[in-house]
């Protein structure tokens, strides 16, 4: 099959069953296109909506996201996971602001924090109508199982092929719905399980469904033995409902947001600072849970030590503070801490 029939029946395909109607596809504003192709990194659909309608409700416009501290940004991506796509975000839009105007070139836009060749690609496309390819992880997928290409996507050589295979088959015109209906190609059609190849509108020249390897594709990445990290969360409770939050440093694992202070056993634990011995009234060690990483498995176990004081001085500390539990779902959280206190705050 050439390019023109591999475009011609993507996009006729896309006219009768593509999605149209998603929030961000409302708007083809640069801005809007930005947040959502952004949101939608190594994340679904279905996860994103709720949070894209709150931050675009939030921050309507890139002055209004680029005129606020990144402290007001991250409670609207709290649970949406991967944060530093948020402070990449702010950072973007401040620079963007200060320029005064939206980039529409491949070169600038991958220029910004957090913006790669794949995000500049739809932005490109979708917003500017520009011919720019893109390789997201259903265009690898759609990408991999037509041409039959073996290999694991994420090496640099493979990788290196599907850009290469993805930009001769991205059209001139018509490139913002091409764009769009590749995507959803992917997620609605090309599924990574139990694909609907019956469906698809390549089915009779895809490599892989006329040799029933559809499995076989994309090839997994090679095993790796993930690792397990274990730590203490302290969920220190005083007389006033209040709960101590430590805020985390700005690079690194949950970057910016508000945590339970860590510690590597429960030794350290009780014997922190943070522990005064004469007001302790109770401790509970909580069941042990689990949340997994992209790079390891992180085993946490939370204990809770209620304590009969207002206990302001501790609050001297740097990036410290005492939150009423009821107020605490309105921070930046990483999805387990969100999850603890509000099992806290009902009682669980």
């Amino acid at each position: 099959m050439n390019n023109k029939i591999f475009q011609t029946l993507l996009l006729a395909w896309f006219d009768d069953y593509g999605r149209k109607d998603l929030p961000w596809q409302c708007h083809t504003h640069p801005y809007h296109v930005w947040i959502s192709e952004i949101m939608l990194q190594q994340t679904q659909v279905n996860t994103v909506i709720p949070y894209y309608l709150a931050f675009m409700q939030r921050f309507p416009s890139l002055d209004a996201l680029a005129s606020v501290s990144v402290d007001e940004v991250l409670p609207y991506w709290s649970g949406l996971g991967y944060y530093a796509r948020a402070r990449n975000l702010h950072a973007a839009a401040q620079i963007m602001a200060k320029q005064g105007y939206f980039p529409d070139t491949l070169e600038a836009l991958t220029g910004l924090p957090g913006i790669g060749l794949s995000t500049a690609g739809a932005i490109l496309s979708i917003a500017f109508n520009h011919s720019q390819p893109i390789l997201d992880g259903n265009v690898k997928r759609v990408l991999t199982r037509y041409k039959g290409i073996d290999g694991w996507p994420g090496n640099r050589l493979i990788e290196k092929k599907l850009w290469q295979i993805s930009a001769q088959f991205t059209p001139i015109k018509r490139v913002a719905e091409y764009t769009q209906a590749i995507m959803d190609l992917g997620a609605t059609v090309c599924k990574r399980s139990k694909p609907c190849c019956i469906s698809c509108p390549l089915k009779a020249t895809c490599h892989a469904f006329i040799t029933d390897t559809v499995a076989h594709y994309p090839v997994a990445r090679p095993k790796k033995i993930v690792p397990t990290k274990e730590v203490f969360f302290l969920m220190l409770i005083n007389r006033n409902r209040q709960v101590f939050l430590e805020k985390r440093p700005s690079k690194g694992i949950w970057g910016g947001l508000w945590s339970l202070p860590e510690f590597a056993s429960l030794e350290t634990l009780q014997s922190s600072y943070l522990v005064p011995a004469l007001a302790v009234q109770k401790q509970v060690i909580l069941p042990t849970q689990y949340h997994v990483f992209s790079h390891y498995r992180l085993r946490y176990v939370p204990v809770r030590i209620d304590v009969d004081t207002a206990t302001d001085n501790i609050t001297e500390q740097i990036n410290c503070a005492w939150w009423e539990i009821e107020r605490v779902e309105a921070l930046g959280l990483a999805a387990p801490i969100k999850k603890l206190l509000i099992q806290l705050n009902q009682g669980e």
